[in-house]
């Protein structure tokens, strides 16, 4: 399945009328998938994602995400727990969600337009008046309009993509759900839906993107949730994910034992040498001071920098394990 669409009665080009204000996007309470065999997909799943967020919902190949995704459209039904997208019932939530899952699937014979054409005149609910204008502008907010008259097989991957995701907003949407965007993307084209997913925000669409590559969804996220066999880990802000974890001082340097030394009498605490270089916790030291006192106390600094703790860190804090950073 490539999205969900469907259109209220509305207007195309005016925003859909908005939820009771302040309410979130979604939550879920409880939410459990138990598939037959007794293999539990997601297990007890509470989830609070925020208004105008681009939250990212993260996790490992097969931990649930996309499940989980499954339930919040309707496409699979929960064993246990309930959820609200919106702050609506399911069915009239949907009108106003739109969501791409599992990547695109669009014929290759035909252009992007033609084919946003067919895909639009696939729900009976589209006004067919306003179908080659709403197309038109959904290819413009993708930044496709110069390949609209393209055929699809020769799309690059980020242009795939961005035409899926054009297919999600041939109307005005107030959530828009994203099972791996960037899965199989080069670095032009991951940095081309990371671009249009903070320019959709922006737009006051609340974006969900679920992913397993923990330093894209630190660069495009404003909250997050962590996913682990099923289970949520951990949720909120960016900065409050890691907030429990301390900035550390790395350093480089042919002379590593005497560094110890030297971070030790400074009163860092968990300093750890390794191969050329050695961390230590910066606590309330100041990066300039440590550095001087080095070079004081003879040390050959190569380099000298401050590691801010990142959402891979605080996975392996909650978990002591990993996964995919970069892909």
């Amino acid at each position: 399945m490539t999205a969900v669409m469907q259109e209220t009665g509305a207007p195309f080009g005016a925003a859909p009328p908005s939820g009771p204000p302040g309410d979130d996007a979604i939550v879920t309470h409880g939410l459990t998938k138990r598939f037959r065999g007794g293999q539990i997909a997601v297990d007890a799943l509470d989830l609070t994602v925020p208004r105008g967020s681009v939250f990212g919902f993260l996790g490992p190949n097969g931990s649930g995400k996309t499940t989980t995704i499954r339930m919040l459209l309707g496409l699979v039904a929960p064993t246990a727990g309930t959820y609200s997208v919106l702050g609506l019932p399911l069915a009239q939530a949907l009108p106003r969600v739109g969501a791409l899952v599992e990547g695109p699937a669009f014929y290759p014979y035909l252009s992007g337009a033609a084919n946003l054409m067919r895909f639009d005149s696939a729900d009976p609910t589209a006004p067919r008046a306003t179908a080659k204008r709403r197309i038109a502008e959904a290819l413009d907010r993708v930044g496709l309009s110069a390949a609209a008259g393209k055929r699809y097989r020769n799309y690059s991957l980020g242009m795939r993509q961005r035409l899926a995701i054009a297919a999600a907003l041939l109307g005005p949407r107030e959530l828009l759900i994203l099972d791996e965007p960037t899965n199989g993307l080069d670095p032009q084209g991951t940095r081309e839906v990371r671009a249009l997913v903070k320019e959709i925000a922006a737009g006051g669409t609340t974006v969900f993107v679920s992913s397993h590559l923990l330093a894209e969804v630190e660069q495009m996220c404003t909250h997050a949730a962590i996913m682990r066999t099923g289970r949520l880990v951990a949720q909120g802000t960016i900065a409050s994910l890691s907030s429990g974890l301390v900035a550390r001082v790395k350093v480089e340097t042919p002379d590593v034992a005497d560094a110890a030394r030297v971070l030790g009498t400074l009163g860092l605490a968990d300093v750890r040498p390794g191969d050329g270089e050695l961390t230590a916790e910066l606590g309330g030291h100041a990066p300039e001071k440590i550095n001087a006192t080095l070079v004081e106390q003879g040390v050959a600094v190569r380099g000298l920098a401050v590691v801010r703790p990142s959402l891979e860190d605080v996975f392996v804090g909650l978990t002591g394990e990993g996964f995919d950073v970069d892909g």
